[in-house]
């Protein structure tokens, strides 16, 4: 069905102008996710605070998939998981205890973005979690956690372990589960996903290869942080975000609706 289909009010005018464009860049992240191919059906979930208003977040509309997700059928609710705007559509609760844990214990986390991509599980599943076999991987190397599986994240005293997991980390591998990001700005959490699932991918592929591995000398992971500074030229997930939302008005525009 396409999305202006669906039953959803447009929001635009009716909120804030910072908490609308939060609501275009988060809902271009969802299309995002399912242009890249990370997407789970409708199983995952991306959040990002509202602007200007303490303790609330936006998060996906439960049943859409992630390529109909526009920015005025985002979901807003409080750090307890009500719904505080008038939708049909409910919220995931499993997304609801994962997010709001991290927002809660985060106050640097403006969004935080999980992901069930194949390749990110099957290194979930490997015991030696990421290695550091390519370029990217010292990104990631350089601030991951790791957070042991404990069935589907429904219960809230799994919270205290997982933020304890991800500490002050970008990066947080859910073990058997997936991948998790956190980021000042969606652009940000995106890129880190980016960086994350490909550092997967090419582990799975290089193993798969069945020779013998060379691993990156571990000295140079102390420096990749000012390294992916000086190579973005300070502007960090903002030098690719516009490129990024360009692609997406080409193959999947509306996502500002």
């Amino acid at each position: 069905m396409p999305t202006n289909a669906l039953p959803i009010r447009n929001l635009r005018g009716e909120v804030s102008d910072a908490e609308w464009r939060a609501r275009v860049d988060l809902a271009a992240a969802y299309r995002l996710v399912a242009l890249f191919g990370w997407d789970d059906l409708v199983f995952t979930h991306i959040s990002a605070r509202v602007p200007g208003r303490e303790g609330e977040f936006l998060i996906n509309p439960y049943g859409l998939m992630f390529e109909e997700i526009t920015a005025s059928s985002l979901v807003r609710v409080d750090q307890h998981g009500v719904k505080l705007d008038d939708t049909p559509f409910d919220i995931n609760p499993a997304g609801f205890v994962i997010h709001s844990a991290v927002h809660g214990a985060r106050h640097d986390a403006g969004c935080v973005l999980h992901v069930h991509s194949i390749n990110g599980i099957a290194v979930s599943a490997q015991r030696g979690g990421v290695l550091p076999l390519s370029q990217q991987s010292i990104f990631v190397l350089a601030s991951i956690g790791y957070h042991d599986y404990e069935g589907v994240a429904l219960r809230d005293d799994e919270k205290p372990r997982l933020v304890q997991d991800l500490g002050d980390k970008t990066f947080l591998m859910l073990r058997n589960h997936g991948l998790l990001t956190v980021g000042a700005t969606v652009a940000d959490a995106f890129l880190s996903m980016y960086l994350f699932e490909t550092v997967c991918t090419i582990q799975v592929r290089a193993m798969a290869g069945g020779r013998e591995l060379v691993d990156v000398d571990p000295r140079l992971i102390a420096g990749a942080q000012a390294q992916a500074a000086q190579v973005t030229r300070g502007l960090g997930a903002q030098l690719v975000w516009p490129g990024l939302l360009r692609r997406l008005d080409r193959r999947w525009p509306g996502y500002d609706a």
